[in-house]
């Protein structure tokens, strides 16, 4: 059940996406059109504070036209290790750094048409600092319960695939 590459078009080569256009040639013989979007990869970081509250931040969201909430978040640099990242993605949109970071999991956010792969990792232990933010990056820190994250999934501010799971994984720890 593989598909074998014919040719591969590059349309589109951005900051942080690439688009390209594959003719496959299928099992059966034939062949198709594949559009692929790669991406270098992302982190997200579910942060639990000491009175058991998930760091999140609310920020607008271009593509979706709207704010939402979002646990810490962003992507790979070229040859960063996923684990890197999430600290500095912590420290960046929090101002929190930490000494440790557990990998929780990690999965393709539309394997249908693009090879992003978002890694999640869980922490604790966190001490306060300084927020740095990109310059085109506004985000407001806060600090919800799991009561409150149910409710804003309900409420459809909390939208996000990797939001979702790290909610649905810190229900499962703290009912363990």
């Amino acid at each position: 059940m593989n598909e074998k590459t014919v040719s591969s078009q590059t349309i589109y080569e951005g900051k942080v996406i690439t688009l390209k256009v594959d003719e496959v040639e299928l099992p059966n013989g034939k062949t198709a059109s594949r559009e692929i979007v790669t991406h270098p990869g992302a982190v997200a970081v579910m942060a639990i504070t000491d009175d058991n509250r998930l760091v999140v931040v609310r920020q607008f969201r271009k593509p979706l036209e709207r704010t939402i909430v979002e646990i810490p978040a962003g992507k790979l640099e070229p040859g960063e290790e996923p684990v890197v990242c999430a600290h500095r993605e912590l420290e960046e949109e929090t101002g929190y750094t930490t000494q440790t970071m557990q990998h929780v999991a990690s999965c393709y956010t539309s394997p249908g048409f693009a090879n992003e792969i978002i890694h999640l990792y869980r922490t604790n232990g966190l001490i306060a600092g300084e927020a740095k933010p990109d310059e085109d990056e506004f985000v407001e820190l806060m600090h919800i319960t799991i009561e409150e994250a149910q409710q804003l999934i309900a409420a459809g501010e909390i939208c996000d695939a990797k939001t979702i799971m790290a909610v649905y994984a810190w229900q499962i720890e703290t009912h363990a």
